[in-house]
């Protein structure tokens, strides 16, 4: 099984129907679900304090046993190739893949630690929304590219 947890809800009708349709495509292929979690519901500005709120949420979500892949703008940039090998291995491995994608702010080094590996999924820039869209295709993109398939090309 492969798990996003994500901070935030997708509120454009737009960025949910794409994902959607990547869900959709990869349902008869394997187990894919998303798990959103509330932004921190902190009233102060004490960016400190909210993510740490938001990784709490985050680690609750994560099993000892999971594979963990955090979206960090610090990780390793890999090709989609590279990635694909990457994550085909583990699932051959008969591990839940868990990917983490953060707050606006950020998370926590707990979070950033216990990651497996940090991925950095471009050097642009990208709304949170946007960031689960495209994740949700490079998971698809994974599976055609492990399957040989003419998706990727």
């Amino acid at each position: 099984m492969i798990e996003i947890v994500a901070i935030g809800r997708i509120k454009e009708k737009a960025m949910t129907s794409l994902i959607d349709e990547y869900l959709k495509r990869l349902k008869p292929i394997h187990q894919v679900v998303i798990t959103e979690l509330n932004n921190s519901n902190r009233k102060d500005t004490e960016v400190s304090g909210i993510i740490e709120d938001e990784s709490k949420k985050i680690l609750e979500k994560i099993d000892s046993r999971d594979y963990v892949v955090l979206l960090d703008l610090r990780g390793k940039d890999l090709s989609s190739e590279d990635m694909s090998s990457k994550i085909m291995g583990e699932i051959d491995a008969s591990k839940k893949i868990v990917f983490v994608i953060g707050g606006s702010h950020g998370v926590s080094e707990e979070v950033r630690n216990r990651a497996n590996f940090r991925w950095k999924i471009s050097n642009l820039t990208f709304p949170h929304q946007l960031v689960r869209v495209m994740l949700c295709e490079q998971v698809y993109r994974m599976f055609m590219i492990a399957r040989n398939h003419p998706y990727h090309k």
